[in-house]
């Protein structure tokens, strides 16, 4: 049986992520920073909940301890754990700047690290990073959020070159705007003007993009190697 790590998973697309995967018998680790929302989500389906700062390698080290401890090494890692933060450059807080980068590319780093020697050992795995139309085209007052998500997209496709003819897949996901709690966590203006932008007119709802999560988990997308697919509205057509 397939196990799954899904960081972030406490709400929006996380959640819908491990709702999904769960319903493909997948056994689902779910994490979050915040741990009501982890065993609310567990609960929900039937999960296995780990509070923890994936930033934090001794959270992230006790993370996949857990997996082991109850379903064995994970098959499979989804990074999807975000944060958000609005702000033009020039007014940009350092330590603003150190977090995103923290959550999203430190992060993404530790837990694939932390997996990635027992998928080399079966010469089988899979992991999903998130990443973000953003980091494609760049947004609007939200420069650190676009760096960050970029870096992933360059680390995807670097590891994949590493590991791919070992056994392990590494692809990403580029989400356009979703309807997810971050999302809504940015100015209504933004918001309005970035959905008049979007060539289908609205936003994504989190279970599009578990779809393509699922998919790449699948065997059906053995051929996607350091690839980034984009559930994004028309945003960015590449």
């Amino acid at each position: 049986m397939s196990t799954v790590i899904v960081t972030g998973a406490g709400s929006g697309i996380g959640l819908a992520v491990a709702r999904k995967l769960a319903a493909l018998d997948y056994n689902v680790v779910v994490n979050d920073y915040d741990g009501d929302a982890a065993n609310k989500a567990a609960d929900d389906i039937g999960g296995l909940a780990v509070q923890g700062d994936i930033s934090n390698e001794a959270d992230v080290a006790g993370m996949i301890q857990a997996c082991v401890d109850a379903y064995g090494p994970a098959t499979h890692l989804v990074n999807n754990a975000g944060h958000v933060h609005q702000s033009r450059f020039v007014d940009l807080d350092p330590a603003e700047f150190d977090r995103m980068i923290a959550v999203h590319l430190r992060g993404t780093f530790l837990c694939t690290r932390a997996v990635l020697p027992d998928m080399l050992t079966r010469k089988s795995g899979c992991v999903v990073n998130m990443a973000s139309q953003l980091g494609q085209i760049g947004g609007v007052e939200l420069v650190h959020y676009s760096a960050a998500k970029a870096a992933i997209i360059g680390l995807t496709k670097a590891l994949a070159r590493e590991v791919s003819n070992q056994g392990v897949r590494v692809n990403a996901v580029a989400p356009g705007p979703i309807n997810t709690p971050l999302v809504r966590a940015l100015s209504e203006d933004w918001r309005n003007a970035k959905a008049a932008d979007l060539p289908l007119g609205h936003f994504g709802e989190p279970e599009d993009v578990a779809e393509t999560v699922a998919f790449l988990c699948s065997d059906a997308a053995r051929l996607y190697v350091g690839q980034t697919l984009s559930p994004n509205s028309g945003d960015v057509m590449l």
